[in-house]
């Protein structure tokens, strides 16, 4: 014999597959709102380390052209002025700016 659905069970059911949906949207409507990681300080230690600096055309080494915006470790969108950079995990860079790191987006 199968057991009878009761009506608050379907409701509990509902409500603890709604909570993880509920979490994922109100997560992607706070990131589009703007909320954005903190910059990496240049004179920090990994920022130093790759030789990082915001602006490319101050950078030593660096080929014309090349920014963290046409890097394939920028993970920012295309006309944004700063996004996140997988070498530093929680801070962002600047579109504009340039590291050592720095590899062709393919």
């Amino acid at each position: 014999m199968s057991e009878p659905r009761s009506p608050a069970r379907r409701r509990l059911l509902r409500l603890v597959a709604a909570v993880p949906f509920a979490a994922l949207v109100s997560g992607r409507r706070s990131n589009a709102q703007g909320a954005s990681a903190p910059l990496i300080d240049p004179s920090s230690a990994p920022a130093r380390a790759v030789k990082y600096v915001e602006d490319a055309h101050q950078a030593q080494g660096a080929a014309a052209g090349s920014t963290c915006a046409n890097c394939a470790l920028y993970l920012g969108a295309a006309a944004a002025a700063r996004g996140p950079c997988q070498l530093f995990p929680g801070k962002e860079v600047k579109a504009a700016g340039w590291c050592t790191s720095w590899a062709p987006q393919m």
